[in-house]
């Protein structure tokens, strides 16, 4: 069976079970070929526009990666920024109980235990936040304690990619949107990645959910704390990108030639192949350096020690294996109309695509 055929037959199965009403899967080799499938509606309505290859989506926490954690290891290559630098050295306004013991290293690897703080960013309780600024919000990030000691223990929250955001912002001088613009997005001809989805049309952007608090979320970002700083002019790091396939696809095209594109280089080799190496062997779990990596439960059997990736909350994800010379983007709504008890069934079709097209290289 044809590469389109194994994806449309899981896409198409996946919307018949309401998984999703639409998706987008693009995938790009080493050679520079690449393949985009859109499937489905923006909604189950009947009414509803059809998915196109170029359709915005929300990518949620992809937003970590591309731009926060790919700013910060640029300013690492520039010799700006260290893996062993402090926070306080450059938010000397963080005033928690560990405030002497936070590294770089801790946010780009996520090993901090922010968990009760997650309640209060992680859109784990939105109506929390629904009285709540930016300056409330940051005021938050600041002072709350961890329940773990920094380096102990691996936990995934918005903590450190929201922390690692204002490092980068402290050091450039520059709004991570525009430091976004001008260090990737534009040079890599990615012109419909954007903070500022308002500047698109609603046909071009799906909605993400129906909530009681702002109705159909579409064209605003989904994340409620990222949300409520956008709303007072804050950019954060940890959500708020909307983008589509095929730019995405051009960043990760740049990453499997080892963070070199048409001739220009964004990273260093290093700084690539640290993205997928184990940065926490020591805590027996996985962490590439601002990615994910090695997660069979989402990239599916055919992943190993060096496939690294990024998921995001609203359906999404991207994965890159240099050695294996692949990147591949999954983009869906699938928290729409209201997000599933769990994210088991759009783990499975995420799964279930990786291993189509990592299996699928001889």
């Amino acid at each position: 069976m044809k590469l389109k055929e194994k994806i449309s037959e899981c896409a198409n199965r996946a919307i018949e079970g309401k998984v999703f009403p639409g998706c987008v899967v693009g995938v790009v080799y080493l050679s520079g070929e690449r393949y985009v499938f859109p499937f489905g509606n923006f909604t189950y309505s009947g009414d509803s526009p059809v998915v196109q290859k170029d359709t915005l989506y929300d990518v949620a926490s992809i937003t970590k990666a591309i731009p926060t954690a790919s700013l910060a290891l640029q300013l690492i290559d520039e010799g700006k920024l260290r893996l062993t630098d402090r926070l306080i050295d450059f938010i000397p306004e963080f005033q928690n109980s560990d405030r002497e013991n936070v590294l770089i290293q801790h946010l780009l690897t996520y090993t901090l235990d922010g968990y009760g703080l997650a309640s209060a960013t992680d859109g784990a309780d939105g109506k929390s936040l629904r009285e709540k600024s930016s300056k409330d919000i940051l005021e938050i990030l600041m002072t709350h304690d961890f329940v773990e000691r920094p380096g102990s223990v691996f936990k995934y929250t918005n903590i450190p990619a929201a922390l690692l955001g204002l490092v980068v912002e402290k050091i450039t001088g520059e709004s991570l949107d525009t430091l976004a613009d001008d260090h990737f997005f534009r040079p890599l001809g990615m012109s419909r990645t954007t903070f500022y989805p308002e500047r698109f049309s609603l046909s071009e952007i799906v909605p993400t959910e129906c909530d009681d608090w702002r109705g159909v979320v579409q064209s605003v970002v989904h994340d409620e704390s990222a949300y409520v700083c956008k709303k007072d002019g804050k950019i954060m790091g940890h959500a708020g990108l909307f983008s589509t396939a095929s730019d995405l696809l051009t960043f990760g095209e740049m990453l499997i030639h080892e963070g070199e594109y048409e001739n220009k280089r964004y990273f260093s080799k290093e700084r690539v192949k640290e993205m997928g190496e184990n940065q926490i062997a020591e805590l027996s779990d996985f962490t590439g350096l601002g990615w994910e990596l090695n997660q069979p439960r989402f990239m599916g059997k055919y992943a190993d020690e060096h496939t690294f990736g990024k998921t995001g909350f609203t359906g999404t994800l991207m994965v890159c294996d240099v050695n294996k010379g692949v990147s591949y983007v999954i983009l869906s709504n699938r928290t729409y109309p209201e997000r599933a008890a769990d994210s088991s069934a759009i783990n499975a079709f995420r799964a279930e695509i990786g291993e189509i097209l990592l299996g699928n290289l001889e």
